[in-house]
Parts: structure tokens; sequence; C-alpha cells
């Protein structure tokens, strides 16, 4: 075994005749420390984690274009999104705003084959929607569970930002349970934000965990902002999908009203024993709704749903969500003073 000088804080290189391998250590004769023993060493967890990830979401992720329909005295515009492979047969999953009023649809995969797609359905209340392309073998994403993601763990965003495919970007989770409002007005409940940076073309690309499981779906930055951006989580996403493929659309319960908050004071709070200081009005029924049928009118105030406590009309839709079109719910009302107790068979958005 050979060695250069091993005083003084100098690089020492040993040369073991047993490996042909070498190994170097820097600082003094007491506590040596290894800086490189070999490549493998060298690849730390983090990176291992990242790379093996993308090796195995990578090759489902797509680039999207998307022709936009020409106006008058305007061209059509070409989109340019990301999407998830989620079946062998051709099934891909994007944001709703990629595909919106497009013309045309052509995806590319990441073996170089560029295919013409046709929407199979959109939800505009999440963002999401599901083309289809004509082939099949084709490599698909993993669902991971996004009920179980803790703050702090590796996120790993893979999509084509500024049309640059398969570009990888990474971080961790920085938020749970955040809410996004969508271009319908509608809040996105258990939004996912996180460090990742995401730029525009990112859109509809996954989200994965450092097993390379799918935990949400990119659709959203803050302009300006640096490190933060969101992702429509996981299991959202899939039931969504499962939807669109066997229905072509999202069935959701509705009440048949419009309705807005409206501010109360303290003493009316608390004779109404609620621990919000709104309450929410129906300010419009549709004649033809469940809500009529039920017997609910304009004015009336709208205090409990299956014994959930109301203050705004996002609590309306969040607690709706959770029953299916056709499902019975209680309605408590308060209308000149009184509370009232309605029964009402959901319908369908």
């Amino acid at each position: 075994m050979g060695f250069e000088d091993i005083f003084g804080g100098k690089v020492v290189t040993l040369d073991s005749s047993d490996t042909g391998k070498k190994a170097q250590y820097r600082g003094g004769v007491n506590k040596p420390s290894v800086l490189a023993a070999s490549d493998e060493e060298l690849f730390d967890a983090y990176s291992r984690a990242v790379v093996n990830a993308v090796e195995k979401t990578g090759p489902a992720v797509v680039a999207i274009g998307a022709g936009r329909e020409r106006q008058e005295q305007s061209p059509g515009r070409e989109a340019a999104g990301s999407g998830l492979i989620v079946t062998p047969d051709g099934f891909i999953l994007t944001n709703n705003h990629v595909v919106e009023n497009a013309g045309r649809l052509e995806v590319t995969l990441t073996d170089g084959r560029t295919l013409s797609a046709r929407v199979v359905g959109k939800d505009e209340f999440t963002d999401l929607a599901v083309v289809r392309v004509s082939t099949d073998r084709l490599p698909y994403g993993e669902l991971g569970d996004s009920d179980r993601l803790l703050v702090g763990q590796v996120a790993i965003a893979i999509g084509n930002p500024f049309g640059f495919q398969n570009t990888v970007s990474a971080g961790v989770i920085s938020a749970l349970g955040r809410s996004l409002r969508s271009r319908t007005g509608r809040l996105i409940e258990n939004v996912v934000q996180t460090d990742v940076a995401l730029n525009p073309g990112n859109s509809g690309g996954p989200l994965v965990d450092s097993a390379g499981r799918v935990i949400g779906i990119n659709t959203a930055m803050i302009q300006m902002a640096q490190g933060i951006s969101f992702s429509i989580p996981g299991n959202t996403a899939w039931w969504v999908v499962g939807e669109l493929v066997n229905r072509g659309r999202v069935r959701r319960a509705f009440l048949g009203i419009g309705a807005l908050a409206r501010q109360i004071s303290r003493s009316q709070q608390l004779l109404l024993g609620k621990t919000a200081s709104t309450i929410v009005q129906v300010v419009s029924v549709d004649p033809a709704g469940p809500a009529a049928d039920a017997g609910l009118r304009e004015g009336d105030f709208i205090l409990e749903i299956e014994k959930n406590e109301v203050a705004s009309a996002d609590d309306i839709h969040r607690i709706l969500s959770k029953y299916p079109v056709g499902g019975e719910v209680g309605i408590t009302v308060l209308r000149n003073k009184r509370r009232t107790d309605y029964s009402i068979v959901l319908g369908e958005l």
C-alpha cells in the first residue's frame, strides 16, 4: 500500500492491492474523513430516490399540444402542457385548462412518437380532464395515497415547462389541506402545496413521491412568487378519472339554489348557537330543482345540512360533495324566526 503525505491536512491517496480502488482522506493524522470511496457511495439516498422515482414514472409523462379553435381575426394558438398516462390502453390525465377549447390535440410520448388524441371528458370544478390516444402497451403511473402525505416529505414534479420535455424538479411538500378556487369559482379541497419549481407547461404533469407513486397533478403556481405551487391531490384525481372514463362527466349533487353569506351580530350568533359570524341566505330557487320540490323559499336562512353548520356557499359545496346524486339530506332552515327541518333528495348538477 503506497501513500503520499499524511501530515498537515494534505490529501492522502491509499492504493489497495486487493481491490485496485483508491480512496482519498483529508485532514490531520488524528481523524481522517473519507471523501470519496466510490461513485456509489457519493450517490446519496436523496439522489437515488429522485432518480428511481423519475425512472419509474417518467416514461408515463407526455407532452400535450392543443391547437385552439380559431377566432375571428385571431389565429389559433398552440397551448403546451403535460399529461400522465393512467392506463396502458391510452387514457391520459391532464388539466382541463390545457385542453379547454382545443380544436385538435397531439400527444408526444417519451419514445418520440406523436399521436392524435381526443377528449374523453372534462371537469372544470377540479381543473382535470382525460384524453385518449389510440395505442396500447403504454407505461402508466402508479397511484399513491395522497391522504397519507406528510409536510416535509420529498415531492418530485415531471413535466414539459416551456416545451422542454420530461423536465424534473424536486422539493418538499410545504403544506396540506389548502383550498384552491377553480375557474368556475368553486373551491378545490385538500390541495397539496409544494416548493417544487413549476412553470408554464408543467400543468397536467404528475407530482410523485420518492417511490415514484403519483400523489398529485400539478395545476397552478403563483405568478411572481417563488417556491409556491399547487397540485390536485392524487386521490381526487383518480376519482375524477373514474367518473370521466365511465360516464364522460363527473356527477355532482346539487340543491338548486343560489346562496350568499350574510354577516350576523354577536347576539344573533349566540341566539342561533352558531360558531361562525355569517349565515347563508337563499337568494334564488330553481323552480325545477330539488330545493323547490322540498319547500325551500327565497329569503330562507340555511343553518345546517346533515347536522353540519353552514356559514358559506363553499360549506354547502363541501358537504354535498360527500353525498351521491339521488341521496337524501336533512336541512335546517330559519324562516320567520322559526327553525324548520326539510328532507331533500339531491339532484344532479
